[in-house]
């Protein structure tokens, strides 16, 4: 290395040696407001380090001499939140379904928490706004298997459908009446046929004729004589064209032969009463509470 500086013969300011395609840099000094800048950014850093959780460790960070964090922030505003919320949740829990519903205030208080609890559980299967789909309830409707009012909806939120984890839950399995030789394969077509004719839908009116009479001896104890359903079996309506697992003349067929039985979890257990309450008012409120 030579010890001779290179000086730039227009500026006179010595290079650092660094040159691409002609051009030199200059070696000039850097300006004393961004040295200052930058020493007082180390001061504050360094400051900050040590008044605030900064080193991460294995499992935590350093805590901190001011021991302050946003995660305690949030859990103190959280604190304050369900503070606030107190007076309400505490009515809720002393109060009856009905009597929330008739307080205007505890009753939008309720659907609001409802609204919220209803987003994190249910809308996996029921949807984001509770339409519904194949096999799981539009909850905006009046077709209610189990029953539409407050306690109904709370009792089925609360114990589930066929749930093997809660003696109280819901059950209602129908027969698999063509995969266990119950009926005939065209005894099977033929009351597919009359359960199409309940909603208005078109059939052959010989096969009606004759599915009339299979559904009389095999259907009618659960479903009533004119297919309205009835909700101490857990029986849909037949005659409001509003399906679980299709609307076609096939789709009555395929589970007539071999049932398709839901499954819905019990909440007790997953969720505190107040919050199955709440639930209950904000389905109840959705559109088709009876």
């Amino acid at each position: 290395m030579s010890d001779k500086k290179d000086i730039d013969h227009i500026t006179g300011v010595e290079t650092t040696g660094h040159e691409w395609d002609g051009i030199k840099e200059l070696n000039n000094p850097l300006p004393r407001w961004w040295l200052w800048t930058f020493y007082a950014c180390v001061i504050w850093a360094v400051g900050y380090m040590i008044a605030y959780p900064a080193i991460p460790l294995l499992k935590e960070a350093t805590p901190g001499l001011l021991g302050v964090t946003d995660r305690g922030n949030v859990a103190i505003e959280i604190a304050n939140a369900k503070q606030a919320q107190k007076k309400f949740v505490d009515q809720i829990a002393d109060k009856s379904l009905a009597d929330i519903r008739k307080d205007q205030g505890l009753f939008q208080f309720a659907q609001a928490g409802g609204k919220a609890a209803f987003a994190i559980n249910c809308i996996q299967c029921h949807g984001s706004g509770a339409q519904g789909s194949a096999g799981y309830p539009n909850l905006n409707d009046d077709d209610w298997i189990w029953g539409g009012d407050l306690e109904a909806i709370y009792t089925t939120i609360k114990h589930g459908i066929r749930f093997a984890g809660d003696d109280d839950t819901r059950v209602s399995d129908m027969p698999a009446f063509g995969k266990d030789e119950v009926l005939e394969k065209n005894q099977v077509q033929e009351v597919a046929a009359f359960v199409a004719s309940l909603s208005g839908q078109e059939a052959d009116a010989a096969k009606v004729k004759k599915g009339a009479v299979v559904y009389e001896e095999n259907c009618a104890a659960c479903h009533g004589e004119k297919g309205k359903g009835g909700r101490e079996f857990g029986a849909p309506n037949l005659a409001d064209a509003i399906t679980f697992y299709g609307d076609k003349q096939e789709d009555f067929a395929r589970q007539v032969n071999n049932p398709r039985h839901g499954v819905m979890p019990a909440w007790t257990g997953r969720l505190d009463d107040n919050t199955i309450k709440q639930l209950a008012i904000y389905v109840h409120a959705l559109g088709g509470g009876e």
